[in-house]
């Protein structure tokens, strides 16, 4: 496992988990019922963590989920697989009194996990922001709980929502290539999505429930550290940043968001996003921004990043490497993460903590950044 980066905000960084109450029947696997767990980043004092030891970052658990969906090697990082690894943040750590801090929502890709962005997670909170990050079972690698035995990924439904395999591929690695104006490109997205995206689109309501779920939660029992006034951001890397823009154009609490290199699934037609919003993206996915771009009323932004492949945005790009290099992309994974959250914080600080008018990115040799009023 690569080196953890290290926060560099004022704050130290708490964590704790949660397994919400509330379940509903799992459509995708009749008969059971759906659980809800989450796990919370917090701002801490830097001195009230003395002593304290740093959590694990990756259990048997969820290397084992790995192992099933990406086929790693069986003796493949033996450190990570017995759970010898830690996260620059500190279990239960105590909560700074009297003070609250906004909160920004996170959903993983399909078939990551709930700590598949930790790293952009833990930089956030360590500026002022609690972080929830949201399990989805079945469709996470593997999702944890904290009085039961966790629920692994369904390999099946991967297929399901890339079927037909072959005409998706080439029907989205096409899309990719398309030339066009954003307006042109949006409709080109919604073309493919009529034909392949439907199971997907049908997901976005379920992911929807699992938030509100987590959320009321986090309304009912950490009213004392959460600035619930201000409004909710969100985020998420590839399908998680879907559910972003979903939420976000339709609920009010969710004053905005962002979207880590994911295809907006939904028929949005003629929608206009009135939040602000944020697409990041490699350059292969580019085309994936059009929507962002074009139709919104509020401001709009788009930073696309050199030599970057889709799974590189989250923590796969540290943890294993070797075995997912070419998944990940060339650029520099220190870079990365310091440009992924910089965009981020730049975002959040201008549009949920509302401390600027502008966001603060310039196009640099990693990145490309533009804003649209």
């Amino acid at each position: 496992m690569g080196n953890n980066p290290k926060p560099t905000g004022i704050y130290a960084v708490g964590t704790t988990t949660f397994t919400a109450k509330e379940e509903r029947d799992e459509v995708l696997n009749p008969g059971t019922k759906r659980r809800i767990s989450a796990r919370i980043y917090y701002p801490v004092m830097k001195e009230a963590v003395n002593g304290l030891d740093k959590v694990q970052y990756m259990s048997r658990d969820i290397f084992k989920g790995l192992k099933a969906v990406f086929k790693l090697p069986l003796n493949y990082d033996k450190e990570t697989a017995a759970g010898h690894n830690i996260s620059e943040c500190y279990k239960d750590a105590p909560r700074i009194a009297g003070e609250k801090f906004p909160l920004i929502i996170f959903n993983h890709g399909y078939q990551s996990f709930r700590e598949g962005n930790s790293y952009l997670c833990i930089e956030l909170a360590s500026h002022g922001y609690v972080v929830m990050t949201v399990g989805h079972p079945l469709e996470g690698v593997c999702t944890e709980y904290d009085d039961a035995a966790p629920t692994y990924g369904d390999k099946k439904l991967l297929k399901i929502a890339n079927r037909p395999m072959i005409p998706n591929i080439l029907a989205l690695n096409k899309l990719c290539k398309m030339k066009g104006t954003n307006t042109e490109l949006t409709k080109e997205i919604d073309k493919y999505q009529e034909r392949f995206g439907r199971f997907l689109i049908k997901r976005l309501p379920e992911w929807e429930k699992d938030i509100y779920i987590a959320l009321n939660h986090a309304k009912k029992n950490m009213g004392d550290m959460i600035d619930f006034d201000k409004g909710i951001g969100l985020t998420g890397h590839s399908f998680g940043g879907a559910v972003a823009y979903y939420l976000c154009m339709k609920d009010p609490q969710f004053k905005c968001g962002a979207n880590i290199d994911g295809l907006l699934f939904g028929m949005y037609k003629d929608k206009v996003m009135d939040k602000p919003f944020l697409m990041i993206a490699c350059e292969d996915h580019e085309v994936l921004a059009a929507r962002v771009c074009c139709m919104h009323s509020a401001p709009a932004y788009k930073a696309v990043f050199r030599d970057m492949k889709h799974v590189g945005f989250s923590d796969m790009k540290f943890a294993i490497p070797k075995f997912m290099s070419g998944t990940t992309g060339k650029l520099d994974v220190d870079l990365m993460h310091e440009k992924l959250c910089k965009c981020h914080l730049a975002f959040f600080d201008a549009h949920l903590k509302q401390n600027s008018d502008k966001v603060d990115v310039k196009s640099d040799d990693v990145i490309r950044f533009e804003a649209f009023a």
